[in-house]
């Protein structure tokens, strides 16, 4: 492998984290590999470094609400090919992964033969799944129409949304990410099209329910 060859691994679990290096080493013993415990750590190694060459995934970490973190560093850093690696290894959560971008699904519970050999088939180009996964199974539900209603979402949306299912308000937002009021009003208003619903509450319920049970925000009174 070459020497430049740089992987990013966002979980919140030192421990895991560890023991994900551990497994990658035999077949990677020259690769760097930064560590992120949250997203906005992973946003700033990403943001910071254009020679990552993967970025390992876990769908439940601070500020991640399953499909939209994954929803947001797809869009945003669209070159990074991204592997999911979640204990939740439900079909449908798979599916809806590779169907938002991601290039894998490795289960926390693969043995560490089976990590890298997932790890080598997206490093060339493919994809990886488990093999009892089938992906062309269609999707009518509710919950994935939602998915790809979140999946047309800007980064800048998915970070007001994420905002808005914690509660702030619009001048909190607005002053998170350095904007005018009106640019978050736009955003929301935005936001509420795209996902078919008539008030931020609604937005709220609506991404929540696609959120892999990792939803944990109360919902608040609308603001607007």
């Amino acid at each position: 492998m070459a020497d430049t060859q740089v992987f990013a691994i966002a979980d919140d679990h030192p421990l895991f984290r560890d023991a994900l290096k551990t497994a990658l080493k035999p077949d990677y013993p020259t690769t760097e590999i930064r560590e992120a415990g949250n997203l906005d750590d992973v946003s700033a190694l990403l943001a910071n470094g254009d020679d990552i060459d993967l970025l390992l995934l876990d769908l439940s970490m601070p500020g991640v609400r399953g499909y939209s973190g994954l929803i947001l560093l797809r869009t945003q850093y669209p070159a990074v090919p991204v592997v999911v690696v979640s204990a939740s290894a439900d079909p449908p959560v798979i599916r809806r992964c590779i169907n938002l971008g991601a290039s894998g699904f490795i289960p926390k519970s693969a043995s560490p033969d089976i990590m890298r050999s997932a790890v080598d088939v997206v490093l060339k180009g493919g994809m990886w799944i488990p093999d009892d996964i089938v992906l062309d199974i269609e999707d009518e539900s509710e919950e994935a129409e939602l998915a790809g209603r979140l999946a047309t979402l800007t980064p800048q949306q998915v970070r007001v949304l994420m905002m808005l299912s914690e509660g702030l308000l619009n001048k909190q937002i607005a002053y998170e990410l350095a904007v005018s009021e009106a640019t978050v009003k736009a955003h929301v208003s935005a936001i509420l099209q795209k996902l078919g619903v008539d008030s931020r509450t609604q937005a709220v319920i609506a991404a929540s329910r696609i959120e892999v049970g990792q939803f944990r925000s109360a919902l608040h009174p609308d603001q607007d």
